[in-house]
């Protein structure tokens, strides 16, 4: 057995046993050479089915109930009103649209449906809306969907009124690291995200928070984000990699080439084993031929597009499933 061989085995032999990696540990994995890829994916689905159903992957769907018009300065996002993107622009979509897109989620199979909302933090009104719009969803008998919700930087009183209707999580995500996110965004700081997912956690709520993967961070940034929600214990970490959007300043930034990802999908694995990994943006034109492996390591993919893209035939990722002797998770909370 080489170097590299017993490193990794270790690595997840000690993280089986409940250890916690520290920073070089998780930084090495990012370098592991091309040639251990293959042991990487298989070490990394070996602690994903110590900690999780081996034989279970779950769908989620998302609605982009509110498009566009964002006061914040996100460089990778084509729904802020600094940039000129190929975008729709909307207001707060209906109560009924949102209730039938929980139909829609159901129909592609999705155990989740999260309802999206741009901007820095949804109105009273808005909240209000999302409130009646989940309380209808709940109503339906045999509607076997858990509703999430994504809506900024939501003050205690709004989260507490979402809970109460039945959303069960919220996601926030903080994007990147604390040292790189002034560089992607200047109208927020990174501890407003921060502080809104300790908020999250404080009233009981479970907590979806990822990354977005090629926008010019370093592994110690990877790393960085990796270890913080470690640190907060989050229950869901979805993981995205940069789709560059014509028209935002990151429309020629460099991505992430497949092997790279998944490095960086087995390092959250490592460093976040209790945590439900998501395959979110950019899964499909990231990891190409290795999404199969990419699946292994992971308990969740979104299905039927994303907030401005579209999203990979639903087919294939039926079929990846069926290929890999998976099932769908169907649990309702």
């Amino acid at each position: 057995m080489d170097k590299w061989e017993k490193f990794l085995i270790e690595l997840s032999d000690r993280v089986i046993k409940g250890e916690k990696l520290g920073r070089e540990e998780a930084l090495a994995i990012l370098q592991t050479p091309d040639e251990y890829i293959a042991l990487l994916v298989y070490l990394a689905q070996k602690v994903k089915n110590h900690f999780h159903e081996p034989k279970k992957v779950e769908l989620c769907s998302i609605i982009n109930a509110k498009s566009g018009a964002c006061s914040e300065d996100c460089k990778f996002c084509a729904q802020s009103k600094f940039y000129k993107t190929p975008i729709n622009v909307y207001p707060l979509v209906p109560k009924e649209e949102i209730v039938e897109g929980a139909y829609r989620a159901v129909e592609f199979g999705a155990n989740r449906y999260c309802v999206v909302l741009s901007g820095k933090s949804a109105t009273p009104e808005e909240v209000e809306r999302i409130k009646e719009s989940v309380e209808e969803i709940k109503k339906v008998k045999g509607l076997p969907i858990n509703v999430c919700v994504s809506a900024g930087t939501l003050d205690e009183e709004s989260l507490l009124k979402l809970k109460s209707a039945g959303v069960k999580r919220i996601n926030h995500n903080l994007e990147t690291s604390k040292n790189f996110f002034p560089k992607i965004v200047s109208t927020h700081t990174w501890e407003e995200r921060y502080e809104t997912i300790k908020r999250i956690k404080k009233v009981g709520l479970s907590t979806c928070c990822g990354g977005i993967f090629g926008m010019g961070e370093s592994d110690e940034d990877r790393v960085d984000l990796a270890l913080t929600y470690r640190e907060l214990e989050v229950d869901s970490i979805p993981l995205n990699f940069l789709m560059p959007i014509e028209g935002t300043p990151l429309e020629k930034a460099p991505g992430v080439e497949p092997l790279e990802a998944l490095r960086i999908i087995a390092m959250f694995r490592f460093t976040n084993p209790r945590a439900e990994l998501r395959l979110c943006g950019g899964r499909e034109q990231t990891l190409r031929d290795f999404y199969g492996m990419a699946m292994l390591m992971t308990n969740a993919m979104m299905v039927g597009g994303y907030l401005t893209r579209a999203g990979r035939d639903i087919k294939k990722d039926y079929q990846l499933i069926k290929d890999l002797k998976l099932e769908r998770l169907e649990k309702v909370l």
